[in-house]
Formats: C-alpha cells, structure tokens, sequence
C-alpha cells in the first residue's frame, strides 16, 4: 500500500489537473457558444442560394457551358483537410487524417493522383506532411481567424484550376457540425458542381435579365465560395464541441480518481493510526 505522503501528492495532482480540465471547458463553451451562432446564422443562407443555383441550373440545357459543372473521367483530385491548430478535443483530429488515409488508398488503388491537398489547421498539417509528399498548402491561420475574402480567393483558384484541367475532382473533408453532442466527419465533393434538382421542393420559374445563364456565371463561383467558408465554420464549431466534451470527460474522471484517492488515503491514514496504537499498547504491557 503506498505511503500517505504518495497518496496526498497525488490527491494534489490530480486536483491541479481537474482545475486546468475545468477551465478549459468552460473557455471552450464560450468559444462554442460564439462558433455555432456563426454556422448556424451562415447555413440558411448557404442552403438558399444552393437552391436557388441549383434550380436554376437544373432548368437550363445540357449545353449550358459553365466549366464548373463538367463531369470528367478522375485523374487527378485536390483535397481541402481542415482540422484544427490545437490539440485536447478527443479524436477529432485523428478521425480527419484516418479518413485522408482511406481516401488515399482508395485513389491509389483506382490510379488517381492527389496533386494538391489544402490543409486547414495545424494539427492536420503536421500529419499530412508525413502521409503526403505532393503540393501540400498550409492555411491553418484561417482555423484561428476565419476570413471569408481569403477562403473566397482559395475557392476561386480551385475552380482556376479545375477549368484549366489541372484538376479533375475536389473534395471537402471535415466535420459538420449537428449538435453540441454530435460532430459527424463529412466527406463532401466541391467540385464538379453537384445539381440535385429532384430534391428541392420549391421550383424557380421566374424572369431574370438579362437570362438565368448570365446569373448563373456569378451565382456558382458565390455558391462555391460560400460552401468552402460554411465548411471551415461548421469545423471550428465541432472542434470546440468536440474539446467540451473531451474536458467534460477528464473532469468526471478526475473526480472519481479523487474519490478512490480519498478512500485509499482515508484507509492508510486508519492503518497508520491502528499500527501506533498497537506499538503503544504492546509497549505499556511489557
């Protein structure tokens, strides 16, 4: 049985830390609290002009000739990883480079070569410069300030590269934020534009001047630059919710550690004290 001295620096340990948890929870509360009013104020807007873009592009001729919608045989694909700059939110950031890993594999194995990967947050950035050797771009700023003009110009050379053929797909990996208790990792393509019009409820048979094909040439490239910023939102929200929960669980445990601390330290300080008085009774008998 360790000795009480043992017993009480650890209680102390162990009281420091559930301190530092605590903290830490609470100064991810507050920054969640900031982090989801922004993704849930951005995502309306986002699914409105999503549908709008959509209906429209749904309603025009095959022969519409916006680039961004071409579908072609992958080549050569760009991922956008977006994880976060620190550490103590549970899995979160290794569930974002395990799923880069078997995204990795998989176009291995069909012959498709990744040849640019953005990786949003420095966390993520430090492992994908171990698991990827190509063009490897560093944006982890934008986790700690998000900025929809530097996110736009990104989203802008996507689709550069995209008409130029530089590229032939782009995907989005991150965690979409659903609730405080549910961050669900989202494997999401940005590129070929996707056109769901058979599941859109309202339908758009307005008059548009000068013609629905000139609104669309700036409703796709805002539709995109809108998604790839609502994407980098919805990841901070989860990565606040993921550290709440991460520090709501170091904290119960830190307590029940506590509880079997006391109760062992209680239980040797008893042990001690009956020892003596056996050494004193033992000693008056002789």
């Amino acid at each position: 049985m360790p000795s009480l001295k043992e017993v009480k620096n650890r209680i102390a340990s162990v009281n420091s830390t559930r301190k530092i948890t605590s903290a830490m929870k609470m100064v991810s509360s507050s920054k969640l609290h900031k982090s989801q009013q922004a993704i849930e104020n951005m995502r309306p807007y986002e699914e409105r002009l999503n549908a709008i873009m959509s209906a429209y592009a749904g309603n025009i001729d095959e022969n519409f000739p916006s680039p961004l919608l071409a579908q072609r045989d992958k080549k050569r694909v760009a991922l956008v990883v977006i994880t976060s700059n620190s550490s103590l939110c549970g899995g979160f950031n290794n569930n974002v480079v395990k799923a880069f890993q078997l995204i990795k594999e998989k176009y291995s194995q069909e012959k498709v070569e990744i040849v640019r990967v953005y990786a949003f947050g420095k966390k993520g950035y430090d492992s994908l410069t171990k698991l990827f050797q190509g063009d490897l771009r560093n944006e982890s700023e934008l986790v700690e300030h998000p900025s929809y003009e530097r996110v736009a110009a990104i989203a802008q050379e996507l689709c550069e590269a995209f008409i130029e053929k530089e590229i032939d797909e782009v995907k989005l990996l991150f965690h979409h934020f659903h609730s405080n208790s549910k961050q669900v990792l989202t494997e999401e393509r940005f590129l070929p534009v996707e056109v769901q019009i058979e599941d859109l409820e309202i339908k758009y048979d307005y008059l548009v001047e000068p013609s629905p094909k000139v609104l669309l040439q700036t409703l796709i490239p805002k539709s995109l630059n809108i998604k790839l910023y609502a994407a980098v939102l919805d990841s901070i929200a989860s990565e606040h919710a993921a550290r709440v929960i991460a520090m709501q669980t170091a904290t119960d445990n830190a307590d029940d550690l506590l509880q079997e601390l006391t109760l062992t330290y209680n239980k040797t300080r008893q042990q001690a004290i009956t020892t003596e008085l056996l050494d004193l009774v033992g000693g008056s008998m002789q």
